[in-house]
C-alpha cells in the first residue's frame, strides 16, 4: 500500500469507498491510517477480500496547538459483496467514483479551426481538451513560451526592464504560471478531479491528489504549462506566441481576427485573454459586447517570518515534517465592507507583477519546497462598483490610478512601496525593515511609502481594522516588524463579459467569453474548469475537424 500509487487494474466488479475522518496524531505512518481504514470496515461487519488502499484526502486539524491532529480519508477499493455494499451505505460511507468528462459532439461544420485567445489555465484546458478531442485548436499568446517568458521576468526583477508582453502576467501558462500553483478554490465542481489528474499526468506532483490545500509550485508548474502546450502542439494543434488580439470583424459568416501578426478567419473564438489585457476590454467594449462591473478587491501584500507563522498556527509542532509550512486563509467584515487574505504563499517571496508602463502591481509566488524565509498573502478590501463609478472603464481606471500612484510614490523605477505594520498604525513612515526583509525583486528595491500615498483612504481604514481582527486569529498577525507592500490590484477582473447558457457572448453566437478575464472564475482551478466547460459547450455544437 503505497500513498503515491494503487492498483488501477481493477477487476470490473470492484467499486470504492471512503472512509472519511480517520483522526490521528502528526506522528503515525500511513500503514496506520490504513490500518485504522481496515479496523473501520471491520466494525461495519465488512471484509472485503485484497482490499486496496490509498490516501483521498489529508488535512490539519490545528485547532488544539497541544494534540495537533492530521484528519485523513482513505479509497477502499475491493469486490465488495452486494450486502457489505448494503451495510456501508445503511453506514453513511460514501461510494466513489473517478470523475469523467461527459463529451457529446454536436453536428455543425467548423470550417476553420477553433481559435482560443490566452494560454492562461481558462485557455490551456479549453485547447487540451479541444486537441483530444479533434478539434486542432489555434491558441494565440501575446507572450512568449516558458524559458522567453522566465529570462523576461529575470530581466524585470533584476534591472527594472519591464516587457508589457512578456512578463508575470503575459506568456505561456498566464498569470498562473509565476504564482504558488495553488489548487485549491471554493467552487464545488465535478470537474476539479480531472482537472488534479491532468496536472498530474504532465508532471504535478502526485500529491496534489490528495492534498486539503494542494499547490504544484512555479519551479514546478512551469514544466507541467510547457508539457501540456507540447501535447496540444502534438495532437494537431497550433501556439502561436507574441500574437496579440486587436481587433474582431464580425459579420456572423465571414468572422475574422485580427492579430499583430495575421488575420484569422473563424468560426469559433474562445476569449480567454486574463484579467490584465486591459487593451482586449477596450475592444470589446467598441464592439458592443455586453459588459457589466462587478465588485472586485484592491490592497497590499503582507510579509512575516514564516517560523512565526508556524509557531503562531502550529504551536510546539512548527517544523514538523508532516506539516509543512503553515498556511492561513482569514476574512472579516469591517463597516460592512469585506476583508480577507488571498493567494496566501508559504515561504514565498513578493513578486512585481506590473504589464503595464508606469505602474506596480504585486503578486505572491513560491516555490514547490515552500523554504523561503517570509511568508506573504494579499490582504485585500472589497470594492463596491459604486466606489469607481458603476462603469466598466471606470473600473479599469480606478485599478490602473493606483497603480500608477504607486509607481510614481516610489521614485518611478517599478520599486514597491513599503512600510512596516508599525509605522503603518503609528502614521509615520520611519521604519526600515529589520527582522522582517522584504522580498520584491530580490529585497532592495523599495521605498518608505505610506498605503494612504497610493490608495483609497477606505482601504486603508478596513486594513487596520483588518490587521487588528486578524492579529486575534493569529498572534502576531499585526506585528509591528510585519511589512506591508502594494498595490494587489490584480485581485480578479473588475468586469464580466455577459454571456448565455451556452457560454456564447450574448449576441455574439461565435464568440465564447471565459475564465478569469471574462469574470467567471478566480484562481487556477476554478478558471480551468470555466474552460473545460467551455469546451464541452463548444463541442456539443460542432463536430470535430
Amino acid at each position: 500500500m503505497s500513498l503515491q500509487s494503487h492498483d488501477t487494474q481493477a477487476d470490473s466488479a470492484c467499486v470504492t469507498y471512503l472512509i472519511s475522518d480517520i483522526r490521528l496524531p502528526v506522528d503515525y505512518t500511513v500503514s496506520r491510517v490504513f490500518e485504522t481504514a481496515a479496523g473501520q470496515l471491520r466494525w461495519y461487519g465488512v471484509t472485503p477480500a485484497e482490499p486496496r488502499f490509498r490516501i483521498f484526502k489529508k488535512s490539519v486539524d490545528a485547532r488544539n496547538k497541544q494534540q495537533i491532529m492530521l484528519v485523513w480519508t482513505v479509497a477502499v477499493t475491493a469486490a465488495f459483496s452486494e450486502k457489505e455494499q448494503a451495510r456501508l451505505s445503511e453506514s453513511g460511507i460514501q461510494r466513489y467514483a473517478e470523475p469523467a468528462l461527459e463529451v457529446r459532439y454536436g453536428t455543425e461544420t467548423l470550417r476553420h479551426r477553433p481559435l482560443v485567445v490566452g494560454t492562461g489555465p481558462a485557455g490551456l484546458f479549453c485547447a487540451l481538451l479541444l486537441a483530444e478531442c479533434g478539434y486542432r485548436p489555434v491558441l494565440l499568446e501575446r507572450g512568449g513560451p516558458i524559458e522567453e517568458r522566465d529570462a523576461a521576468v529575470a530581466r524585470f526583477m533584476t534591472e527594472g526592464v519591464l516587457d508589457p508582453s512578456c512578463n508575470i502576467q503575459y506568456g505561456a501558462g498566464g498569470a498562473g504560471t509565476y504564482s504558488d500553483g495553488k489548487l485549491l478554490t471554493r467552487i464545488t465542481d465535478s470537474l476539479i478531479g480531472h482537472i488534479i489528474e491532468t496536472f498530474v499526468r504532465f508532471g504535478a506532483p502526485e500529491e496534489i491528489r490528495w492534498q486539503a490545500k494542494p499547490h504544484i509550485g512555479t519551479d514546478i508548474l512551469k514544466g507541467v504549462v510547457a508539457r501540456m502546450l507540447a501535447h496540444i502542439s502534438a495532437l494537431g494543434g497550433e501556439i502561436c506566441y507574441h500574437t496579440q488580439l486587436t481587433e474582431l470583424t464580425l459579420t456572423g459568416s465571414d468572422n475574422i481576427a485580427h492579430t499583430n501578426q495575421a488575420d484569422l478567419p473563424f468560426d469559433a473564438l474562445v476569449l480567454a485573454f486574463g484579467h490584465s489585457a486591459r487593451d482586449t476590454y477596450r475592444m470589446l467594449f467598441r464592439k458592443g459586447l455586453a459588459v457589466e462591473p462587478k465588485p472586485f478587491s484592491v490592497g497590499l501584500r503582507v510579509e512575516h517570518l514564516q517560523a512565526d507563522i508556524d509557531t503562531a498556527l502550529y504551536g510546539k509542532f512548527a517544523g514538523h515534517p508532516q506539516l509543512g509550512p503553515a498556511a492561513y486563509a482569514l476574512s472579516c467584515n469591517t463597516d460592512n465592507r469585506g476583508v480577507y487574505t488571498f493567494c496566501m504563499c508559504p515561504g514565498g517571496e513578493v513578486v512585481a507583477a506590473a504589464s503595464e508602463p508606469y505602474g506596480v502591481v504585486t503578486n505572491g509566488m513560491s516555490r514547490f519546497a515552500r523554504d523561503g524565509r517570509n511568508a506573504n498573502a494579499a490582504v485585500a478590501v472589497s470594492v463596491r462598483c459604486e466606489d469607481y463609478g458603476s462603469t466598466p472603464e471606470a473600473a479599469i481606471a480606478f485599478q490602473r490610478q493606483i497603480e500608477r500612484a504607486a509607481y510614481t510614490a516610489a521614485g518611478g523605477d517599478y520599486s514597491v512601496p513599503l512600510l512596516t505594520v508599525g509605522d503603518f498604525f503609528k502614521g509615520a513612515c520611519r521604519k526600515e525593515p529589520g527582522r522582517v526583509l522584504p522580498t520584491y525583486r530580490g529585497g532592495n528595491a523599495f521605498r518608505l511609502v505610506r498605503p494612504e500615498a497610493y490608495l483609497p483612504a477606505f482601504v486603508c481604514e478596513s486594513l487596520r481594522n483588518g490587521l487588528l481582527q486578524f492579529d486575534r486569529k493569529i498572534k502576531g498577525f499585526a506585528a509591528p516588524d510585519a511589512l506591508l507592500s502594494g498595490p494587489e490590484t490584480r485581485t480578479s477582473a473588475p468586469v464580466r463579459v455577459l454571456r448565455d447558457k451556452n457560454h456564447c457572448a450574448l449576441g455574439f453566437p461565435q464568440l465564447y467569453p471565459c475564465g478569469e478575464g471574462a469574470g467567471y472564475a478566480g484562481g487556477i482551478t476554478s478558471a480551468a474548469a470555466d474552460g473545460l466547460r467551455t469546451a464541452l459547450q463548444l463541442m456539443r455544437r460542432y463536430r470535430p475537424l
